[in-house]
C-alpha cells in the first residue's frame, strides 16, 4: 500500500515537472517566434522607405 502511494507521488511529481518544462519550452518557443517576426517586420519597415526614397 505504501509502495503504491509513494510510486504514485513520485510519478505525479515527475509528470508535473515534465509538464512545467513543456509549458516553459512552449512559451520560450512562442517568445522566440514572436521576437523573430517583430524583428523581421521592423527590418522590412525600415528598408521599405529607403527603397521608395531611392526611386
Amino acid at each position: 500500500m505504501y509502495g503504491r502511494v509513494i510510486g504514485a507521488g513520485t510519478t505525479g511529481a515527475g509528470g508535473a515537472t515534465l509538464a512545467a518544462t513543456g509549458i516553459w519550452a512552449h512559451n520560450l518557443a512562442l517568445f522566440v517566434a514572436a521576437t523573430t517576426l517583430v524583428a523581421a517586420g521592423t527590418a522590412l519597415f525600415k528598408l521599405a522607405p529607403r527603397r521608395r526614397a531611392g526611386r
